[in-house]
Order: structure tokens, then sequence, then C-alpha cells
């Protein structure tokens, strides 16, 4: 576990090589994953994340063996984006982030999209990850009188402004990205998350060739949310390879990788030239009575 933090997921990925890992199914966190990829590249083990979103993560590919099996954040900014301005053209728009490189990239992409349609956010805030009281923060937003919150950050804090922003009376819609995709995420709000919008690639768990996994799972007590099916997807595919190259020799592996279809989970599954999956892009979600699934069409 790397806390999300870039220095422990070095620690990490050093820790890893010194063990002769072959290969990673992570890191989850993009701010993570980015600086550990260095190592991993100059270690020759294979790295596929199955959560990092942000797109200098394969834009600046340190090596030929770092793969995600997850979207981008221009891709999910771009649905988020054009969503806002599309659903709340005559909203009062508040965009805010968590300096991440997650959260500040798809907040500042999500912006992009919503600026080029033609919106204009009435407040652009970044907020400090960790903290437990952001009153000062809803407070602005108040005053602002803002209609839609679209918060780029992790599902603690998302969760944590969502609450103090029902404690404060602020009725606008909350509006997140794929970090929320966590029943984590309701634990926190309760009720205050009720109509929290968020976006997501289609969900893994109504794949019918997901159907054994998740019933497994359900059958241990455990949950098929979120990224599970996308981590499982990360090692279907890493063994699949291992198998075609008949052995975990690094070269051989990243060679079948970078040149197969694997089945998984997810459905058929290939990799392009900077390791990005070819997979359906984003939709956007609503949370309702604490289960999440796709947004009702009005």
């Amino acid at each position: 576990d790397d806390a999300c933090d870039p220095k422990q997921a070095v620690a990490v990925a050093n820790s890893f090589a010194g063990q002769g890992v072959s290969f990673v199914a992570g890191h989850f966190c993009s701010g993570s994953s980015i600086p550990a990829s260095q190592v991993y590249a100059e270690e020759g083990i294979v790295e596929i994340s199955p959560a990092s979103t942000n797109p200098k993560y394969t834009d600046d590919r340190p090596g030929t063996g770092i793969f995600r099996v997850c979207g981008r954040d221009d891709q999910q900014g771009e649905v988020a984006g054009k969503f806002i301005f599309d659903t709340y053209k005559d909203g009062v728009v508040a965009i805010l982030n968590d300096k991440s490189a997650y959260g500040k990239g798809l907040a500042d992409e999500t912006q992009k999209f919503y600026e080029a349609a033609g919106g204009k956010p009435a407040v652009v805030e970044s907020y400090t990850a960790g903290e437990k009281d952001y009153s000062s923060l809803v407070t602005k937003l108040k005053q602002a009188g803002v209609t839609l919150v679209y918060i780029g950050g992790y599902h603690t804090e998302a969760g944590l402004i969502a609450r103090q922003m029902k404690d404060q009376g602020v009725t606008a819609k909350i509006m997140s990205g794929d970090a929320i995709v966590t029943d984590e995420y309701w634990a926190i709000t309760g009720d205050a998350g009720e109509g929290t919008l968020m976006t997501f690639s289609p969900d893994p768990r109504k794949n019918e060739v997901a159907a054994p996994v998740v019933a497994a799972l359900d059958k241990k007590g455990q949950t098929a949310e979120g990224y599970v099916l996308y981590t499982y997807a990360a090692i279907q595919a890493w063994a699949e390879a291992a198998k075609t190259a008949k052995g975990t020799k690094f070269e051989d592996v990243t060679k079948a990788l970078n040149e197969g279809t694997f089945k998984t989970v997810l459905g058929d599954i290939k990799f392009d030239d900077k390791g990005d999956v070819t997979l359906p892009g984003y939709v956007v979600y609503e949370w309702k009575a604490g289960k999440y699934d796709y947004l009702a069409a009005k």
C-alpha cells in the first residue's frame, strides 16, 4: 500500500525490484503510478495499472512494459465537461481539485472541455487532501450560489465536502470522477451523497464474462465494485501474455502484451502503442440509496 503517496510508491517499487517481482497490478493513484513506472521501466518489471487515469502515465511512458486497463482523464474530462455544459447551461458551476496528479488533471480536463463548449465556471478552487474541515470552502460555494460542484479528487475528501455542503444547506448537485466509484464514498456521505453524479467506464459487473467472478466474490462476502474487476483484468492480461511468452521474461511478456488480444472480465482487450487499453469510453452514473448505476435518461 503506497497510501497514494509518490515517495512511498517509489519505495514500494524499489522493494518489489529487490524481491525480483516480475509484474505489478497497480498502482491505483496516478501520482503514485507515474514515478513508480520509472523504477519498473529501469528494473524490467511489467506494470499494469487498473486505475491510474492521468494521461501523462502513458503519454510519457518510460518503457514498453507500462500499461493500463482503465481510461484516461482527457476522455473522462471530455464526457464530464460536455455533460455539465449541456445539462447545466444556465447553472452556476464550481470546479474544485485536490492538487494531486489525478484530481487536478481531471478537473483541468473537465474545465477545458466545459469552456470549449461555451461554459465559464464561477468558482475554480484547490483544496488540500487529508484535511477534515472544508467549511470555509463550502461557505465560498454557498456565497457564489453554485448549482453544480465538480470535484476533481478522491472519495474521502469528496465525501466530506458533500456532507459539509449538506450541513450548510448547500443544495448544489455534486459531480466527480471515477475515484468515487467506491462504497466508501457513501459510507462517508450517507444521505448527503444522494444524487451525486460521476463518470466511470461502462460497469464491468454487467459483463456476462464477469458473472462467474462477481458471483465468486459475492459468495466470499467481497465486492466487485469500482476497480476490483479492472485489477482482475490486469492480472488476466499479464497471465495470458506470460503463457504466450512461455515464461515471465520481461522482453517476451512485454512483446506479447504489446501485440496480443486478451480475454478478460472487461471483455477482449488490446493495448495501443502507448500502453493504453482499447475499451469503450466513459458514461455518467448517479448515486442513489447507497448504490451507483447509470444515470437514467430524463
